[in-house]
This record gives C-alpha cells, sequence and structure tokens, in this order.
C-alpha cells in the first residue's frame, strides 16, 4: 500500500526484543553460585524500541522498521508498540530466527545484560526503503553493533536519508566485540545528531585515531550530544558547547531505557524545531524520568504520566 508524504515525524530503524529484568539483587552472580532476584519483569526492550515508544507517548509521529520472528515474543512487541502509537507496518518477519531477547541483571544503579540477537540480526539497510524514508521527516537508527547485517549499508541509509530531505540521528549504544569497527569519517558527516554515552564516545573515538578512517568526532556539521549518567550531559557543536546537569531522582528505580529515553526527549524536542538547549533540557528530564519506574517504558505509560512524574518528582510543569 502506498503512503502518502511526511506522515511520520521520525523512522526508527533498529533492534526489536523483549526483555527480562531481574531486579534488586544483593551482588552479580559468581560461576557456580547463585543469588536472588526479588523482583522480575517482563517488558518491551531494545534501544531502538523504547526509544520509538517514549517518543510516540511524547507526542511525535513514529514508525519503526526492524526484524522479528514468528514467535509470541514478537506478538508482545507489536502489541506494545502498537498500544504506544507506533506504526509497525514497516516491521518485518523472519522465517529462520526467533525474536531477541535481554535477560538483565540489576544491582543497585549497575547491570549486567545478556541478549540473543536472533532476528534483528538479519535487517539490512537496503530492507529500509527510499519509499520509506519519504513517509517521515527524520531517521533514527540505534544499536547498529548489534545488527551486523545493517552495518554495510549504514553509510548509504543515512546519505539517501539526507537526499530526500531528512535529518538524521544516531545512537550507536555499546559494541559487545568492542571493535567499534565503522566508516565513522563517512558515516558521521550525515548524522545531524550523533547521541553517545561518555564511555562509548571514548571508545569511538580511540577507534577515529587510528588508520585510514580517522574523524573528529567532536567537530561535526551537527551536533554530538553525550550522555554521562548523574554528571548530566553536554551537547558540542560547531558554535562551542552546552552543558546540563542531571535532574536529581533520590529513588532511583532502576537506569534501564535512560539513555533511549534521553534521546526521545531531545529528537521530540528537535524536530519540532526547538533551540538545543531546550533539545538538551527536556532530553535529561526525559532520562531521569524513565528513573522512576523499573524497565524502560513504564514510566512512559501515557503523556499524563509522564507530566504527572515530571511535576510530582521534579517539580516542573509540562
Amino acid at each position: 500500500m502506498e503512503l502518502p508524504e511526511k506522515i511520520f515525524d521520525v523512522l526508527v530503524v533498529g533492534e526489536l526484543n523483549v526483555d527480562l529484568i531481574l531486579n534488586h539483587l544483593g551482588q552479580f552472580p559468581q560461576v557456580g553460585k547463585e543469588v536472588i532476584a526479588r523482583q522480575m519483569i517482563f517488558t518491551l526492550g531494545s534501544s531502538s524500541a523504547i526509544f520509538a515508544s517514549n517518543l510516540s507517548v511524547l507526542g511525535s509521529r513514529v514508525a519503526f522498521c526492524g526484524r522479528v520472528g514468528r514467535d509470541s515474543f514478537a506478538g508482545k512487541i507489536l502489541g506494545d508498540l502498537g498500544k504506544k502509537g507506533v506504526d509497525t507496518s514497516f516491521i518485518l518477519h523472519s522465517d529462520s530466527l526467533d525474536t531477541g531477547i535481554s535477560v538483565a541483571l540489576n544491582v543497585s544503579e549497575d547491570r549486567a545484560m545478556v541478549t540473543y540477537p536472533g532476528a534483528m540480526s538479519e535487517l539490512s539497510a537496503a530492507e529500509v526503503t527510499d519509499a520509506m524514508l519519504g513517509t517521515a521527516k527524520h531517521l533514527h537508527v540505534s544499536s547498529v553493533f548489534l545488527q551486523p547485517a545493517l552495518q554495510p549499508g549504514l553509510t548509504d541509509l543515512f546519505a539517501r536519508a539526507r537526499a530526500l530531505g531528512l535529518t538524521t540521528s544516531l545512537d550507536p549504544q555499546w559494541d559487545p566485540a568492542e571493535q567499534w569497527q565503522l566508516n565513522w569519517k563517512r558515516l558521521l558527516p550525515d548524522v545531524h545528531v550523533f547521541l553517545p554515552n561518555q564511555a562509548e564516545l571514548e571508545q569511538i573515538e580511540a577507534a577515529c585515531s587510528r588508520g585510514p578512517q580517522q574523524a573528529a568526532v567532536r567537530d561535526l556539521p551537527g551536533c554530538t550530544v553525550v550522555k554521562k549518567g548523574r554528571a548530566g550531559a553536554e551537547l558540542w557543536a560547531q558554535g562551542g558547547m552546552l552543558s546540563q546537569p542531571a535532574f536529581l531522582n533520590r529513588e532511583v528505580v532502576d537506569a534501564i531505557g535512560a539513555g533511549d529515553s534521553f534521546d526521545a526527549g531531545f529528537i521530540h524536542s528537535f524536530v519540532q524545531g526547538s533551540p538545543p538547549a531546550d533539545c538538551l533540557w527536556f532530553g535529561a528530564l526525559c532520562g531521569a524520568i524513565n528513573t522512576t519506574a523499573a524497565g524502560g517504558t513504564t514510566a512512559f505509560q501515557d503523556y499524563d504520566t509522564v507530566r504527572r512524574i515530571a511535576r510530582n518528582t521534579f517539580n516542573f510543569q509540562l
């Protein structure tokens, strides 16, 4: 079915999986030993899906392109995204792999994760067609290192998006192999908003300083937004640097999805044309709101819930 142009604010391309979250562990497991979790949550997972779901709750029109299996996990993902208003008509099904799952172990504000990638590893950039891109104003891609089939065409995907008039953003997320091998020199000039956290940025800068693919991550045509947890966030652009303190939440439930919720707040403001300082502020607020409930989307049940948390916990009226 042919869709009219620009019916979405943001097209999200990324990984899809469910999360099994085990909370309130006294310590992380050791080989041959067992620990007890005091809480278990089974919920929508993946950086990209959390971002898309929370972005939609904030009021942006969101579509998703990703890949799932043909199993009950896929049904949950499609159902949960649909309930939050995310268009799932671009999501593809794998006939050979199951839907991915991540198991998260939370100890205080630290976490350890194990992920089965499953069908997310099959999505290629060629499957994100120009017709799909043409329906949106903005392209967001996340977790590229969990998607090996996406990586070879990633530079071309961003170039196609910009040629079609879209703005773009990229949250690289952690590289499990810790190699950080992308063609950063060609890729980053087509990224309007680059969204690593501090640890990721340090690894990418080290990779960019080696070999023929050198790239100045802090001197892009767009902007680099660095998430620093309790130290807040920074935005670097050609006009200088902006700093945003973190919003203090004294009763953090967990930090799963906090960076993705930061991205959602920032990009929601960005596609509306807000000034960089306002985007940074709203990103930080959304990241903090995320930490008031378990999992990446629980605090973003609907916009009234977001407004209530902003008012009652952080003393801001939205």
